[in-house]
């Protein structure tokens, strides 16, 4: 495509120079047009920048250099370095792990942005397999395990790390591997966004896909060779172009009404707007390519035989067990339109984690997003980043011992008699963040807000109310029997069983 490219991007220069009457009539800017739209459709995108140079902490300006810190044949640990000054206080130290599913780290620039006057940021920065000398040696889905744990070794203990998409199921096992060990450098918290935990719950196009095909016929149809004279030469790789091609397939009408308005924009010399739709494909459209050991392990195991799911997923020979999670608080987030991660798929995580207290666990799903408004866009700014940034600052450090995982049991009652029967459940501030009780039948915000004053936040303590304590509670809110009536504790307790909404 290379000579078209070329032709086209020479007449376009023609028809756009000021000193070619042509380039001043409707036939001449939508030839123009024209010629754009095929040069940049035929383009091989460079990888972007950050270009993150400033952000603003508490009102106040500050530079930001981006640095490479930890440094891999397969990725680099990027550290966007805010000079904040004598300021001590730098927020919670977070590991984002970017998809390595064809696009670059760029991809979460915005995430990135949201989350750095808040936070100290570290990012993944995968690199393009193609770049890498097969002399470098293989890149499968046991290595990036081990990656995600040298980083967070790297970074040291209270380090929070999110997955985005396609990095939680190695998120998620890498964490079970450290608790397991009792790694003192196992997260603080884990948060898993939009990711792929269990695909057998609200299977998407995507997951049908890999479904429905061998992994033999992967291997046959989509693995090819790097060409010479890339660094990468015979190298075995899953071309991003081909899992861009799929993303595209999905919403074909979208991106083709897209490009559409973009040649409208041109014609009828709309400056801004068709400038938008550029900064937006130059991100879309510059893609990387995958080892083809990782690609196929990572279809095979995740969306063929949902090992992780079935307890089934081993790292080097050793059976990952999530079970053993007990320490790092989970945070998952979902969208309720997200065409490429069911909902429930990353919720999924809360039933594997079987040990988890559920003061350390919450699951919230955002109203009216698709997958990347679960890590961008303005829902994410208001409603999706505070509530992380809550979540990591509630479980600031890791604990030294494992909070009791069957806290939603009835306390046991002290010998000798209690003046206030509500003092063995009540609480002064909620344990994490605070679940939503207006999810119970016959609970409204007024109660709930009610509830909350008198320091009941939480599922688990009104499913573990005896019957002296409800008999108090009715008392102190003027509930009339309330509680009995729609049967709160029944449901308290399903609710508790569930992970968290907030």
């Amino acid at each position: 495509m290379s000579p078209l490219r070329a032709s086209a991007d020479m007449a376009r220069l023609y028809f756009q120079n000021p000193l070619n009457p042509l380039s001043h009539t409707p036939i001449g800017r939508s030839v123009a047009a024209g010629c754009e739209l095929i040069e940049r459709m035929t383009r091989r995108y460079g990888k972007p920048e950050f270009g993150l140079t400033q952000t603003t902490v508490s009102g106040v300006k500050v530079p930001v250099r981006e640095e490479i810190v930890w440094k891999k044949p397969f990725c680099n640990l990027l550290h966007f370095d805010r000079k904040l000054g004598e300021r001590k206080h730098k927020g919670p130290r977070i590991l984002m792990v970017a998809p390595m599913s064809g696009h670059y780290a760029t991809l979460l620039r915005g995430t990135v942005e949201t989350m750095l006057p808040s936070a100290d940021i570290y990012i993944t920065d995968w690199i393009d397999a193609r770049m890498v000398p097969l002399t470098e040696g293989r890149f499968d889905l046991d290595d990036y395990i081990d990656y995600v744990i040298e980083m967070l070794h790297f970074l040291g203990p209270d380090t929070h790390v999110m997955g985005v998409c396609q990095p939680s199921v190695p998120v998620l096992a890498a964490t079970a591997v450290m608790e397991a060990h009792g790694d003192p450098c196992a997260p603080a918290s884990v948060t898993l966004m939009g990711g792929p935990i269990d695909t057998r719950i609200n299977p998407t196009a995507v997951n049908d896909l890999a479904e429905s095909k061998s992994i033999e016929w992967f291997e046959r149809n989509v693995i090819m060779k790097v060409p010479f004279p890339q660094p990468g030469f015979m190298r075995d790789v899953y071309p991003g172009f081909l899992q861009l091609s799929g993303f595209m397939s999905m919403n074909l009408d979208r991106h083709v009404n897209a490009h559409h308005e973009f040649f409208q924009h041109l014609v009828s010399g709309d400056g801004d707007n068709a400038e938008k739709h550029r900064d937006f494909y130059d991100e879309y459209l510059a893609v990387m390519d995958l080892t083809a050991e990782f690609y196929l392990q990572t279809v095979e195991t995740v969306f063929i035989r949902h090992a992780l799911a079935k307890g089934e997923l081993r790292h080097r020979g050793e059976l990952v067990d999530c079970g053993a999670i007990r320490r790092s608080a989970l945070l998952t987030v979902e969208g309720e339109k997200d065409d490429i991660t069911g909902r429930g798929q990353t919720m999924a995580a809360h039933n594997l984690c079987v040990n988890l207290a559920p003061d350390l666990r919450a699951h919230y799903m955002q109203p009216d997003v698709g997958h990347y408004g679960v890590f961008n866009g303005s829902r994410f700014r208001s409603e999706i980043a505070p509530r992380i940034l809550d979540f990591m600052r509630s479980h600031a450090q890791l604990p030294a011992t494992p909070p009791k995982a069957d806290v939603r049991a009835r306390p046991a009652r002290a010998s000798g008699k209690i003046s206030d029967p509500l003092a063995e459940v009540l609480l002064a501030t909620p344990r994490g963040v605070a679940d939503d009780l207006t999810a119970i039948g016959g609970i409204g915000p007024k109660l709930q807000t009610a509830l909350n004053g008198a320091g009941i936040f939480h599922y688990w303590q009104i499913a573990a109310l005896t019957d002296e304590q409800i008999a108090a509670l009715d008392s102190r809110l003027d509930f009339r029997g309330r509680i009995d009536r729609d049967g709160w504790i029944e449901q308290a307790r399903k609710l508790a069983e569930q992970p968290a909404t907030h």
